[in-house]
């Protein structure tokens, strides 16, 4: 079934400060959306309320033009965090636990996430202590994590944000390879050479507002808005 998911008006308020405003917003499978936009622009934020974690002031939610719920949204979406908490045990602990509750069987544990982790390029880390790896390393098992969760719509809030060269490479290639065509991928990002290679399309939020919605050469080469040109050009404050 392809995944079709629809925003309409949606609205959220910090206090009085309007964290986002008119959100209208029509995704489906197959497409890997970029979020660009200044620090407190509302990434995270639309992020958030597309993995069912905050709930909207105004506005709704559709899939396959149904209304959803927050319930159904934490049942079909997956956010990967910039810094994703591991628990006090081994990587095969982390991966291992999520599908343990989805009622998989061992041997089914051990052959997805032996695949998880040979996707993020950790290959035979299955021993090691979680909390012991490096801020790159913990990426990687978050986005494996998520992974084997297959989720309808996975959600990531800078997802290289400071990690080393090779830990950025790495999460690109697996995002790249493990794309499907039922699957909405939503990632927010700075990075604008990443938003190059990844995105089938690029959405720019400003002051809460999407001001730009279109492909990535044409958001490059032929930005649609003064915004736009001055964000690509580092002339609006981050």
């Amino acid at each position: 079934m392809e995944t079709k998911l629809q925003l309409k008006g949606i609205e959220k308020n910090y206090g009085p400060v309007k964290a986002l405003e008119a959100i209208d917003l029509e995704i489906v499978g197959g497409k890997t959306i970029v979020l660009l936009g200044t620090n407190g622009a509302g990434k995270t934020t639309l992020l958030r309320i597309i993995a069912g974690l905050e709930k909207q002031d105004k506005g709704s939610i559709f899939l396959e033009g149904r209304e959803t719920s927050r319930r159904e949204l934490r049942q079909i979406a997956t956010l990967v965090f910039q810094r994703s908490a591991m628990f006090s045990r081994s990587i095969y602990g982390n991966l291992a636990y999520g599908l343990k509750i989805r009622g998989k069987k061992d041997v089914e544990i051990r052959e997805e996430i032996t695949r998880a982790l040979q996707d993020v390029g950790l290959r035979n880390f299955e021993k090691r202590k979680a909390k012991k790896t490096s801020g790159g390393e913990q990426q990687r098992i978050a986005l494996a994590r998520a992974f084997l969760l297959n989720p309808r719509i996975l959600l990531l809030d800078e997802p290289t944000a400071n990690l080393d060269p090779n830990s950025a490479i790495m999460i690109e290639k697996a995002l790249v390879n493990q794309k499907k065509s039922d699957e909405i991928i939503i990632m927010a990002t700075h990075n604008l050479a990443q938003a190059k290679r990844l995105a089938d399309e690029i959405i720019l939020i400003y002051n809460g507002r999407i001001v730009d919605r279109s492909g990535p050469e044409e958001f490059f080469v032929n930005p649609r808005s003064e915004i736009s040109s001055k964000f690509i050009n580092g002339e609006l404050e981050y």
